[in-house]
């Protein structure tokens, strides 16, 4: 097989990978993105239920995602594509001391980072979002600027963009190996071609670690399935994308929003965490997650639900990605372990690749990559997966 030569070359063509390809054509960059799925998104992407927020608890992933939030929300505007970006807001809900004390502790930092946020109390949660239970309802935050946007029509957008600035995309053709000579990438090896290049870049989900093992990296990036589903469409009755942080058996957390088209779209975090590729439906799902959105919000109990799905979170020991550098082979570049929020995260991981394939890094850049490292010690813990 001839090979054929690219300046960078990107595995994986999903919520980090297609925009990266994007931002780096319109840099003249020669850019190949591989993928072995039918065309983009079709992996975790499609199973994203479009949440976008910058509500996080560190300065990483604040300052990524409120880049991303920026991007999305002047995409048609500056585009002319329609990706149903929403502004309506997050909203984490505390019925608990221990969520108060949490969500309280961590606004002086999102506030220090440039993230809109205030606690309201429960009087003035309610004038905002008037379902919502009363009973032992401490308050919450509201985040006014963010949002949501469909991860199908944002993935096609960066897509037509992406070619239209010159990438080169190539669908069902699965890596087979990387190609690595005197500890520097040289391209890689796929079922179908060989292609050259100086720059590899390693954005492939929860194949992440995969890939990364092909050079003899031990990257911890595990994915574990989570569920969601949409309702019929109603009448629209509240704005903002709710999060409920409180532990219970069987799940950690849950969140549902209302789409502009009526619907509701909400989604779990199993407890313990379900490892590995399975993507198969479970009877206990709906169950588990009915009871505690209709306990938060009685109103809910008599809508339907249309469809459930399931998709893979890339997870991470501690719930940061994985950006950076290989120290043992010059020229990989690791985007992985996204942890459920690549979608969210991936216009701003895009622009920092890009920063970092050009050699030149911002100004927040090295602080971001602290948290972000391959080679830290994934001991600290996200406060709000």
């Amino acid at each position: 097989m001839s090979e054929l030569n690219y300046e960078v070359i990107i595995i994986g063509a999903g919520s980090v990978g297609t925009p990266t390809a994007l931002f780096l054509a319109q840099q003249g960059y020669k850019v190949l993105v591989v993928d072995k799925n039918v065309s983009p998104g079709q992996s975790s992407n499609k199973r994203a239920i479009g949440g976008l927020r910058a509500t996080h608890s560190d300065p990483a992933k604040i300052r990524l995602c409120l880049r991303s939030l920026k991007i999305f929300s002047t995409w048609q505007e500056t585009y002319g594509d329609d990706i149903e970006w929403y502004q309506g807001g997050y909203c984490f809900v505390a019925y608990q001391p221990e969520e108060e004390k949490t969500l309280k502790e961590v606004i002086p930092l999102q506030k220090r980072h440039g993230l809109k946020i205030d606690w309201l109390e429960a009087e003035e949660l309610r004038s905002l979002i008037p379902d919502l239970n009363p009973r032992g309802l401490r308050g919450g935050t509201f985040s006014p600027e963010d949002g949501h946007a469909s991860p199908l029509l944002a993935i096609e957008a960066f897509y037509r963009q992406a070619k239209r600035a010159g990438a080169e995309f190539r669908f069902q053709e699965k890596v087979k190996s990387l190609l690595v000579e005197g500890q520097k990438i040289k391209g890689l090896v796929t079922d179908k071609g060989n292609y050259g290049a100086e720059v590899v870049i390693n954005a492939a989900g929860a194949w992440g670690g995969e890939i990364a093992s092909m050079t003899g990296m031990k990257v911890p990036v595990h994915p574990d399935s989570h569920e969601a589903a949409v309702t019929e469409p109603v009448q629209r009755f509240f704005e903002p994308m709710i999060v409920d942080i409180r532990p219970v058996k069987d799940s950690a957390n849950y969140y549902f929003y209302q789409h502009a088209t009526g619907q509701i779209i909400f989604c779990i975090t199993p407890s313990p965490s379900i490892w590995g590729f399975d993507e198969r439906e479970t009877s206990s799902f709906l169950p588990l997650v009915s009871r505690r959105m209709i306990e938060l919000m009685p109103r809910l109990k008599n809508i339907r639900v249309r469809r459930t799905w399931r998709g893979l979170y890339p997870m991470t020991p501690d719930g940061f990605p994985i950006v950076g550098w290989s120290k043992e082979i010059q020229g990989f570049l690791l985007a992985v372990g996204m942890c459920g929020q690549g979608f969210m995260l991936g216009p701003g991981v895009a622009e920092l690749l890009t920063r970092l394939v050009s050699g030149k890094p911002g100004s927040d850049d090295q602080e971001i990559l602290s948290y972000l490292s391959p080679y830290r010690s994934f001991v600290s813990e996200e406060k709000l997966k």
